[in-house]
């Protein structure tokens, strides 16, 4: 069976703009998130994982005139409100940056063995680390914030993990150009 075209199409019409993708697989999906899968351990260093989340911010801001461009296009949403949120993302990008090199996110909990204690104590040693690859859905209503480079986006990878995006429909050409 062949793949669905996926159309970005202008909101203010309902006219197709232009063919952006083709629907993914099944078997395409497997292999993304089994890419994702083989790629975690270039996140494991969080002076790498901060920088990656900086320049993705730099990246988005560079490219803003285009990326609100296409958003306008796709959602009607209008560049003043597309601006903000664009700003937000990059933000939330830079903030998520920076708790990644503060580090309090992994909870690192130390208790020292304490052999007067009934029972005795071990040394017990906790922090928290990602668990494997995470599937985000972008939101219709918000095309940045909560789409390809948003919140969900920029958590996971502060976090340490992998990320595979499901674009949202309705703004493909958005989602591709992010």
């Amino acid at each position: 069976m062949a793949a669905a075209p996926v159309w970005s199409v202008d909101p203010r019409t309902g006219n197709p703009r232009e063919q952006v993708a083709v629907e993914a697989t099944a078997e395409e999906v497997d292999r993304a998130v089994r890419a994702a899968h083989a790629v975690r351990e270039s996140l494991a260093d969080r002076t790498v994982r901060a920088a990656f989340l900086r320049i993705a911010a730099d990246l988005l801001t560079e490219a803003g005139e285009h990326v609100i461009e296409a958003a306008d296009a796709e959602t009607a949403l209008g560049p003043a409100r597309l601006t903000g949120e664009l700003a937000r993302t990059a933000a939330q990008l830079r903030a998520f940056a920076e708790v990644v090199d503060e580090g309090a996110y992994l909870d690192i909990h130390i208790d020292h063995a304490d052999a007067t204690r009934t029972p005795p104590w071990p040394d017990l040693r906790r922090y928290k680390i990602p668990l494997g690859v995470v599937a985000v859905y972008a939101a219709s209503n918000f095309p940045l914030a909560f789409s390809v480079p948003g919140g969900d986006t920029a958590s996971a990878l502060a976090a340490g993990c992998p990320v595979v995006v499901k674009a949202h429909p309705d703004h493909p050409a958005t989602s591709e150009l992010c």
